[in-house]
């Protein structure tokens, strides 16, 4: 594991799947507010073909976490099995299903958001990246882009399993990269 705001994540990640062919997974992991998007759409722009998938794709309002077994059952499984993924975004804050999505097979899909390198998920990852911020930067992070009326959310659902996520699974030990962004603020 390398641990470094001077590496280049996106550089990184184009030299590590350098000549790989098939389908290729590139997870971008952190607690919220760390810029995960913004990072994986980085990583996409350098990855001719790349799709994104977004983990808050799978959240719900009523769900604890996300649909971990959505997720699976739309994406992993049958990109494994050769097929293509698809799956349906969910609207988190009018909680419907919206638009559906195409995962190609034969492409980079780069899984983002909180908790994207869940071991549980069964990804055979060909590079996986934890984003780290301080809590007080996440924090202000969440509350100019979410709003004084998420941050309940924010305090009392989703922090404590952010916390509870790392502290079980250390996923910052098993990354290939930890990435802290320079001048975060």
């Amino acid at each position: 594991m390398d641990s470094s705001c001077e590496v280049d994540p996106v550089a990184a990640v184009v030299a590590a799947l350098d000549g790989r062919q098939g389908t290729r997974w590139v997870g971008v992991d952190g607690k919220g507010a760390t810029g995960k998007t913004t990072l994986a759409a980085r990583i996409a722009a350098a990855l001719p073909g790349s799709v994104v998938v977004h983990i808050d794709d799978f959240a719900r309002p009523d769900v604890r976490g996300w649909e971990r077994d959505r997720f699976v059952r739309q994406v992993l499984h049958p990109l494994l099995a050769g097929r293509q993924g698809r799956y349906q975004r969910w609207d988190f804050d009018r909680n419907v299903g919206a638009e559906w999505h195409t995962v190609p097979i034969g492409v980079p899909v780069v899984v983002e958001g909180v908790s994207a390198t869940d071991v549980r998920l069964g990804v055979p990852w060909d590079f996986t990246i934890w984003v780290e911020l301080p809590y007080e930067v996440r924090l202000a992070r969440a509350r100019q882009r979410d709003g004084p009326e998420r941050m309940d959310r924010w305090l009392t659902d989703w922090m404590p399993s952010e916390d509870a996520y790392e502290e079980a699974q250390r996923p910052q030990d098993r990354v290939d990269l930890v990435y802290r962004p320079p001048n975060a603020a």
